[in-house]
């Protein structure tokens, strides 16, 4: 792909953002900062190439293409343009129902709708600076779920230095105080939306469905038993 076919493919996004996806707080990368292209725009022009017949891209081919412009890819990167970002991007990883994706692979459904489920509300936060630094001072500037502290190596990935993010303790909530912990990007990027966390960053609940998909089989029909026995009851009531 062209710089000239990068310029064309993301006017044709920006235009189908104002259309359609601008009122649904969809967030729209810029194509660049600082004279570089940005990752996000770049994983969307990847994604829309040809839209609307959009084709399936593979991790490796986003990695490739990402590398020739923009550097490195994060493995979470195009699955959070959907789930934190609102664009209707389908992932093997993620389990959408009836993608038909594997693993490592995504695809472009549709710029005329958000991703099912995506609440703009649900990412921002009014969270003060003070507020997240005494939150994080709370957790002695640690991730909740594994422990590496900020700044300093990570305690499972040796060779990164831990970012602490704002996670959400029950995805279904607001991004605000009371539903914050601190989590580094390896525990709050792969997990995100999928738990319910309590406050000492324990999974309590489950909070995407989708995620018993990844269960054995026998897991599965334990909570298909489980499921099966409570609604049954509870019919006629």
């Amino acid at each position: 792909m062209t710089k000239n076919e990068i310029e064309k493919i993301y006017k044709l996004v920006k235009e189908y953002h104002e259309k359609y996806l601008k009122s649904h707080g969809v967030h729209l990368p810029n194509l660049k900062r600082d004279g570089s292209y940005t990752k996000d725009a770049l994983v969307l022009v990847c994604l829309a190439k040809g839209y609307p017949e959009t084709a399936i891209v593979t991790k490796a081919e986003l990695t490739k293409f990402l590398k020739r412009y923009g550097g490195s890819i994060d493995v979470q990167q195009a699955r959070h343009l959907a789930a934190q970002k609102g664009w209707y991007i389908l992932s093997g990883k993620r389990g959408d129902a009836d993608s038909g994706l594997k693993t490592g692979e995504y695809k472009l459904k549709t710029l005329e709708e958000p991703y099912p489920g995506f609440n703009a509300e649900k990412r921002t936060t009014d969270l003060t600076e003070d507020e997240w630094k005494n939150i994080k001072n709370r957790y002695g500037y640690r991730c909740a779920c594994c422990g590496s502290k900020e700044g300093e190596k990570h305690l499972l990935w040796p060779n990164t230095i831990t970012e602490l993010q704002k996670g959400h303790m029950d995805p279904s909530k607001p991004l605000q105080k009371g539903n914050v912990i601190p989590q580094c990007s390896k525990c709050n990027q792969p997990d995100l939306n999928n738990w319910v966390y309590d406050k000492k960053g324990r999974v309590i609940k489950i909070a995407n469905p989708n995620v018993v998909k990844n269960s054995s089989v026998q897991v599965q029909r334990e909570i298909y038993e489980i499921l099966k026995k409570k609604f049954e009851s509870t019919e006629g009531e």
